[in-house]
């Protein structure tokens, strides 16, 4: 109001109204319009100079309400019901106002429709200014225009995403390029970014992409499952933006803009061989625009940042999120479950054979649950066709098994007497498969059980001196009473051989 009594009172001194232009700083176009509406007005500087700045701002700056007539007012009611039509794809600006003019042919001109319906909508549909609480929100969006690499063996050019983010606060962006909009890209972009800013907030808003809302709903949208969890390991919610409402997005919307501004237009004409090499380039041109000094202020980004959202963020978790996938599978008669990917073998509980179980697996862990419950938790393999077993999931039966190996036999063996070891040492080399043998020394050591260590040694003597290593020779013994019979400190000689004129004896083979 100050330059507005400065224009009339120069006026009135007689100068011209380029010079008031000038002096003032106001647009002529403008002074000239204030000194008309003076001169129409037929007063003097001394009256002007008098009144309040709000009856100053009133008398020249304020425009003149619009008294709506009946035509105005059925072209308003108009707009009321019909302005939906609009949200439909194809449908503008142009089919509503012949529709219009149709129903109401005295109504107002293409031209008075489009500036009417400017000002209704402004009134109607108002905008609320969001204040964003420090530590509150991350909105995360890609950006519509895509960056391209080479491939330079074979020249082809290929395009890649390019993902934005930005803290509400403070401003604070992370930009990053990535090959695709999958749920394992857009999630090791969040996470990148968690880690760039230090800290995660409380809620993360994404747009409605699939990656991390498989079904858009006003009130309860369905999140896809990798991400829900990716955003409980950092102890996030998901808040997605409404579909079709760009407003709830608009600072990464505006955050698109900035890279397109300050990073898209300053990269090299030269493209990049990687991802990771057209990264390099972005960041720090990220680098520039967060530490860059806002307009009219001595501050920047990174400077708010620190300032008053830094320690508001959450801490980091010691481990990054690991992408889990799922498959259903049903547990095999040996109380193992398959993971088809690896085609390696976990164990679960024996109660739950035949049943149907969830799998999820990351890169580095295996869960097992039925019916939401966790059952078994494994360290991933990917050795295909092997087993991994843990004891207290087998069945008592089957713990035996699991356990059996040379080692535990030769030391049961070993308890018994230095005979039973050595004859059991000679059974396991004779026998072809391992269960064979395994099989074999347990049916040998229940003898010690049945008929005491004593019979069991003399019988392993006896046997090793006839040259015979299975269990059917020493259950002859034992249950025949050969062992009985023979003293068991009476070494067994060999029968020799007879003389025959066929025969030809060791000396002819040396």
């Amino acid at each position: 109001m100050s330059k507005l009594r400065q224009v009339f009172k120069l006026h009135c001194q007689g100068q011209s109204k380029l010079y008031i232009s000038t002096l003032t700083g106001i647009s002529r176009n403008t002074v000239s319009k204030y000194i008309n509406n003076f001169i129409d007005l037929k007063t003097t500087w001394e009256e002007i100079n008098e009144l309040s700045d709000s009856e100053l701002d009133d008398l020249f700056c304020k425009s003149p309400e619009i008294v709506p007539g009946e035509r105005m007012s059925v072209m308003h009611k108009f707009f009321s019901e019909t302005s939906k039509k609009l949200s439909k794809k194809g449908f503008t600006l142009l089919h509503l106002w012949v529709e219009y003019i149709v129903l109401h042919p005295g109504g107002y001109s293409r031209t008075g429709f489009y500036r009417h319906y400017d000002l209704w909508k402004r009134k109607s549909h108002g905008s609320m200014h969001m204040e964003h609480k420090a530590g509150d929100k991350l909105f995360v969006d890609f950006a519509g225009e895509k960056l391209k690499i080479v491939d330079t063996q074979t020249g082809e050019l290929k395009s890649v995403e390019v993902f934005v983010a930005i803290l509400g606060a403070s401003q604070l962006m992370y930009v990053e390029a990535i090959e695709s909009q999958r749920v394992d890209d857009l999630i090791s972009c969040c996470e990148n970014a968690l880690h760039y800013f230090g800290g995660s907030p409380s809620a993360i808003v994404p747009d409605n992409l699939k990656s991390a809302v498989i079904k858009s709903n006003r009130y309860e949208p369905r999140l896809n499952e990798n991400f829900e969890a990716f955003a409980d390991h950092y102890g996030m919610s998901v808040l997605p933006a409404r579909a079709y409402k760009p407003k709830d997005k608009a600072l990464v919307e505006g955050a698109v803009k900035i890279c397109y501004r300050s990073i898209y237009a300053h990269l090299s004409s030269e493209y990049a061989s990687s991802v990771q090499e057209l990264n390099t380039r972005i960041w720090k041109l990220l680098q520039d625009k967060n530490t860059g000094i806002f307009k009219g202020t001595n501050r920047s980004r990174l400077d708010h940042f620190k300032e008053i959202e830094k320690h508001t963020l959450q801490p980091l978790p010691e481990k990054r999120f690991e992408l889990r996938r799922s498959c259903v599978v049903t547990v095999m008669k040996n109380g193992h479950i398959c993971l088809s990917v690896d085609k390696h073998y976990y164990s679960v509980p024996y109660g739950y054979i035949s049943k149907k179980a969830k799998v999820l697996f990351s890169k580095s862990t295996v869960e097992v649950f039925y019916k939401y419950d966790l059952i078994a938790t494994h360290q991933r393999v990917r050795s295909p066709h092997n087993y991994t077993t843990e004891a207290s999931h087998l069945a008592t039966q089957h713990k035996y098994l699991s356990e059996w190996n040379p080692d535990y036999f030769l030391q049961q063996a070993r308890t018994i007497g230095t005979e039973v070891e050595y004859y059991l040492s000679q059974v396991l080399l004779k026998k072809k498969h391992p269960e064979q043998a395994y099989k074999s020394c347990q049916g040998i050591l229940s003898f010690a059980k049945r008929l005491g260590h004593q019979r069991l040694k003399a019988a392993c003597k006896l046997a090793h001196g006839y040259g015979l290593y299975h269990f059917k020779a020493i259950e002859n013994i034992l249950i025949k009473g050969i062992d009985l019979y023979i003293e068991p400190d009476q070494e067994q000689s060999p029968t020799p051989m007879p003389d025959h004129e066929n025969i030809r004896g060791e000396k002819y083979y040396q």
